[in-house]
């Protein structure tokens, strides 16, 4: 009986962490203010923590919360107050190539999606993973980082960097109105 209450339990946090997880992401990309949707993105963020909780991979999950739900979340929030206003609304005026391409994708992952859960649901996926001891492990980690991952952490890095740039020029230029009217 304890067995399956606990197990019930986690159910229950799964489910309610995905959904989290979903509706937080469509209100990421729904949302036309950029401040709430990098308040969604934090709610998102924490969703996927409590997955990771679920997996016992603590260290990930801490890792999750202080390294993007903390500090890249600052940073466009940083961003975003420094560039002010300005918003490009992707949805407002007429459909464009890019839209419809992001749409396509959306249904291509959903349709993944699918797939997956109908074959676990027929057995299909019948195997699990064999997870080490160290799985999650600080240790663990920094060796796949600092061995096999070397090279994709580092160019993630330099993307960071390059967004972080990005974000400073964009927020340091001056829009042609004003430029016209000589408010500098």
């Amino acid at each position: 009986m304890l067995e399956t209450a606990s197990e019930v339990l986690v159910w229950i946090v799964w489910v309610g962490a995905a959904t989290a997880l979903f509706a937080s992401g469509l209100a990421v990309i729904s949302f036309s203010n950029p401040f709430f949707s990098a308040l969604a993105l934090i709610v998102n963020l924490a969703a996927l923590a409590v997955l990771y909780l679920l997996l016992e991979a603590e260290f990930v999950a801490a890792a999750q919360v202080l390294v993007y739900a903390g500090a890249v979340i600052v940073m466009f929030l940083f961003v975003i107050a420094y560039l002010g206003g300005r918003v490009d609304a992707p949805w407002a005026g007429d459909t464009s190539l890019q839209t419809f391409a992001s749409v396509i994708a959306a249904a291509a992952i959903a349709v993944e999606v699918l797939v997956v859960i109908v074959m676990r649901a027929n057995d299909g996926l019948s195997d699990s993973a064999q997870i080490s001891e160290g799985f999650g492990s600080p240790r663990a980690i920094g060796t796949l980082f600092l061995s096999d991952h070397l090279i994709a952490f580092e160019v993630t890095s330099i993307v960071l960097l390059i967004a972080a740039i990005g974000g400073v020029i964009l927020g340091s230029t001056v829009p042609r109105e004003q430029r016209a009217e000589g408010k500098h």
